[in-house]
């Protein structure tokens, strides 16, 4: 465990804090003027976290909520605290009430003017201690912990303040824990990013193809299930007036539909042109490929093993080309189990996004059975994936925990943390910096990072600034061949 200095303002805060702990907790004392002193004698380098209750500024702030500072502002000093997402992601999981933004210092209590003003700046809550002790910080892995005891609903003068303040102390025991398991994750590391990473050409394709669509036609446009298999690329596009649907049936009649990246079935675009909608089809040209092969194979009489994952919407697009000859080999169990009426006429084709050390493997398991078996001309896999999934092989072996940002659905991502693991090492799948958990990175010195072909290159960079934000950070991209892959857009957006 690392050497984590955690301090109070006041002695019943304190109390509390160690009751959640068991570690020595400093006081500073009341006040900026008592902080101030107290700030000097802070000596060390290692991690720091103040920990107190404060007044809620914000009307989304209430009694008893945690409030984690994204950055510190006092009258001449504004300090940035770059570990507060994982540190707020990690005091949620523990069942507590969070809000991440910017906590204010005063030098006494503050007045309604004064209360509007800040709220109105982003400002969540104040106190009076914080910023001197921020600025005897810099330099140093340093996290605030402040549970709300007033609000401007529930000010300090009402006879309510004993039960609030009792509230927000038994808050603070609680997360007292949750800190001292963020002072453990401190210290320095390398980091290996491992690379390509991240967006691939399909899905920067499909979301320009939706951005373009709102430019070109105006709010809303409807999109078939995930434009994406990514939580934050839905969520913006979702503020920019797309509305994604599981069915047609949710698009009114004559409206403008795009078609996902991962394709749809036959019987989706009959049904599209049977309602008269304006169709913008965003499946990834890669993706396409393999339904054409899919209804070449089965035009000419030939069953067709998909090998692939059963409930993926790709493979429910790939199985709908061609439904009564196409059979999915889902694991090397089923291409030991699979039969077909006559043997000599079968071929496979692969979901995309599949490891490709499974995939081989149950290719080859279908060959041994079916020596007429018909592979695709090129490989199905797409070339992200598989430089994606190399590219985890590059570091895998140097690193103690490897980060994967993706989100759960997304095949892709998943399937580079199953790499990761069958190398040997730790791996997790998170959509970004609040999903990482904080006893993963206790006692690790060399952490690999890298994100499935969905996932946004800023989430990525958000992880590292937190890991910056818990100690020095040793940054190493690791590059294995470079993408250069573009596709075209569809007439209606081109």
């Amino acid at each position: 465990m690392s050497n984590l200095m955690m301090v109070t303002p006041l002695r019943i805060e304190r109390a509390f804090v160690r009751r959640g702990v068991d570690m020595p907790v400093q006081r500073t004392g009341m006040g900026a003027r008592r902080a101030t002193r107290a700030a000097a004698r802070l000596s060390g380098d290692g991690p720091l976290a103040l920990l107190g209750v404060a007044g809620g500024v914000a009307p989304q702030v209430q009694v008893g909520d945690v409030v984690v500072a994204s950055e510190v502002r006092g009258d001449d000093v504004t300090v940035s605290c770059p570990t507060a997402t994982l540190l707020a992601g990690a005091l949620r999981r523990a069942g507590l009430r969070v809000h991440v933004g910017p906590i204010a210092t005063r030098p006494g209590l503050t007045r309604s003017a004064e209360i509007a003003a800040l709220a109105a700046g982003g400002v969540l809550a104040v106190d009076m201690e914080t910023a001197p002790v921020a600025s005897a910080a810099r330099g140093r892995p340093f996290a605030v912990v402040r549970v709300v005891s007033d609000t401007v609903a529930a000010p300090l003068w009402r006879p309510a303040i004993l039960r609030n303040g009792v509230i927000a102390l038994r808050t603070l025991q609680q997360a007292a824990g949750v800190v001292a398991s963020w002072g453990a994750a401190a210290g320095d590391r390398r980091v290996l990013l491992a690379s390509p990473r991240s967006f691939c050409a399909g899905v920067e394709r499909a979301i320009e193809i939706v951005e373009r669509s709102l430019e070109r036609f105006g709010a809303p446009v409807y999109v078939r299930r995930q434009i994406v298999h990514n939580a934050y690329i839905v969520r913006e596009l979702e503020a920019k007036g797309a509305v994604f649907v599981e069915e047609l049936d949710e698009v009114p009649d004559g409206a403008r539909v795009i078609f996902a990246a991962h394709g749809v079935a036959a019987e989706v675009r009959a049904e599209a042109d049977r309602r008269g909608l304006s169709v913008v089809d965003a499946t990834c040209p890669l993706v396409a490929k393999v339904h054409s092969e899919v209804r070449r194979h089965a035009a000419r009489g030939r069953t067709v093993f998909l090998i692939g994952h059963r409930d993926h919407e790709e493979v429910v697009g790939t199985v709908g080309e061609a439904p009564d000859r196409v059979i999915v080999v889902d694991g090397p169990d089923e291409a030991r189990a699979v039969n077909v009426a006559d043997p000599t006429q079968v071929a496979y084709a692969m979901q995309t996004t599949l490891s490709v050390e499974e995939g081989d493997a149950i290719a080859a398991t279908l060959r041994d059975r079916f020596p007429a078996l018909l592979a695709p001309p090129s490989d199905d896999i797409c070339y992200a994936t598989s430089n994606r999934q190399a590219a985890v092989h590059e570091i895998a072996a140097e690193c103690d925990l490897l980060l994967v940002v993706g989100s759960s659905n997304s095949s892709n991502s998943r399937r580079l943390v199953e790499v990761a693991e069958g190398a040997g090492v730790p791996a997790h799948l998170v959509d970004g910096v609040a999903d990482v958990e904080l006893p993963w990175l206790h006692g690790t010195r060399t952490v690999g990072i890298t994100a499935g072909a969905s996932a946004p290159p800023h989430l990525v960079d958000e992880l590292v600034s937190c890991l910056r934000g818990l100690g020095d950070v040793h940054v190493e991209e690791r590059d294995t061949v470079t993408e250069d892959v573009a596709f075209t857009l569809p007439r209606e957006v081109s």
